[in-house]
């Protein structure tokens, strides 16, 4: 017997009846085997209290992005306060029990990975991120995923966010690991509907441990005339890969997704992109930027999709990576396929390394080379900065991305201020 089907079959008094996840499981079982083999995890499938300073995660030594925060510790749900009137921000577990009527079908089987299969039959908490109908909160709304165990924890958490016709809503989903000498295993599923007019702008920003493997898939469906806006900065990792999957579904449907990436020592971040336009006047943009430095070794890889019936898109990806030494590696595959004639579409990647004429003209205006270089791919990241949907986030990650290289410059794998973007101002 699989040992997931094994935890399963153990825990069926806690997980309940998930037979037809089971079976969809099994059919990718050994391809599961493969991905997470042979680290041994503990899995906290009865939800047991483990160990968290939850303090820890909102000291700050930038000034405080002002949101209504929540947490997530390890996969159990932390509520938040003092709710704006119409959102919903609960336990993803709760809401399955007292509220199932809130939860949109999932997404297709046949585009789900294995790993989400296996979320499937495992998970035992997350959150549920309801916008009300033409509901347009204040303030963002922050879910902050900390790990923390005395031991070696593979984690099954699932968020869904659901933005309902006509609403508005900015959010900000963090990953911290606090404990740095334990081994993690984040197998994380997103699910994310944006209903006909509605808006919604996800900023998600990982800062994880070298020992942390995180495995995350996010699913989204925009509606008629609705927008999704999303930007996701990888500023410290381990073995980080994430799939997002759009699919544009009616008329005047848009979606703007974008990356940064900052890879150094033996770091390996994945982003896999797969958007899809399924009627026409859609409009997508893709922009991912990648520095990578020490012996880091990163990937790439974007599909756009345009389908028969999609007449008059829009569709734009670019890729653009920098090699900040020689021992770095990145691979890159942006990839279009088109059924329809009349459409806008292109696609592009670049790899390279520091301008050697702009390095030695900042260096003869006294600048040295160290903080020239520094400043270079600086710059070389700011239009995805600018495109972080929360003023004081952008403000705050120009600070942390000058931090990160700052250590980079000094010899170091990690940022010792990155976890500054988990220091949030509760009010």
């Amino acid at each position: 017997m699989n040992q997931y089907q094994q935890l399963y079959e153990e825990n069926r008094d806690v997980l309940g009846e998930r037979g037809d996840e089971l079976k969809a499981f099994l059919e990718s079982a050994a391809e599961i085997d493969k991905v997470f083999a042979p680290e041994t995890y503990a899995v906290n499938l009865r939800r047991l209290k483990l160990p968290v300073d939850a303090a820890k995660s909102f000291k700050c030594a930038v000034p405080a992005v002002s949101t209504t925060p929540a947490l997530v510790v390890n996969d159990i749900f932390q509520p938040s306060k003092r709710l704006p009137e119409g959102v919903t921000f609960m336990s993803l577990r709760a809401a399955a029990e007292l509220h199932p009527e809130w939860i949109p079908a999932s997404v297709r089987d046949d585009i789900k990975s294995a790993e989400s299969r296996l979320n499937d039959l495992l998970w035992t908490d997350g959150a549920l991120i309801r916008i009300g109908q033409n509901v347009r909160p204040e303030r963002p709304l922050q879910l902050v995923n900390i790990l923390s165990a005395p031991m070696d924890l593979m984690v099954c958490r699932r968020v869904i966010i659901v933005v309902e016709s006509g609403a508005d809503a900015k959010l900000l989903l963090c990953d911290h690991t606090q404990d740095s000498e334990h081994n993690y295993l984040v197998n994380e599923l997103i699910e994310v509907s944006v209903a006909e007019g509605g808006r919604l702008s996800l900023d998600r920003v990982e800062e994880s441990s070298p020992l942390t493997v995180r495995r995350s898939e996010m699913h989204v469906q925009v509606g008629a005339n609705a927008r999704f806006c999303s930007t996701s900065s990888l500023l410290t990792c381990g073995d980080s890969s994430s799939k997002i999957n759009v699919s544009l579904d009616a008329s005047g449907a848009e979606a703007s997704v974008n990356g940064m990436v900052i890879a150094s020592g033996t770091q390996t971040p994945a982003f896999h992109t797969r958007i899809r336009h399924k009627a026409d006047h859609t409009l997508s943009n893709q922009v991912f930027k990648y520095v990578a430095d020490g012996q880091s070794n990163c990937t790439f890889d974007g599909l756009i999709i345009v389908d028969e019936s999609a007449r008059f898109t829009e569709a734009y990806q670019t890729n653009h990576n920098l090699l900040a030494s020689n021992d770095a590696k990145m691979h890159t595959e942006p990839t279009l396929e088109i059924y329809c004639d009349e459409v806008k579409c292109s696609h592009g990647a670049t790899t390279g390394q520091l301008d050697d004429t702009a390095l030695f003209y900042m260096r003869s205006r006294g600048i040295p080379e160290a903080e020239a270089r520094r400043m270079l791919m600086e710059a070389f990241l700011s239009d995805v900065i600018a495109n972080v949907g929360i003023d004081s986030l952008r403000e705050r990650l120009r600070h942390l991305v000058e931090r990160r290289f700052s250590a980079l410059a000094e010899g170091s794998d990690s940022c010792a201020d990155c976890s500054a973007i988990n220091a949030l101002k509760q009010e």
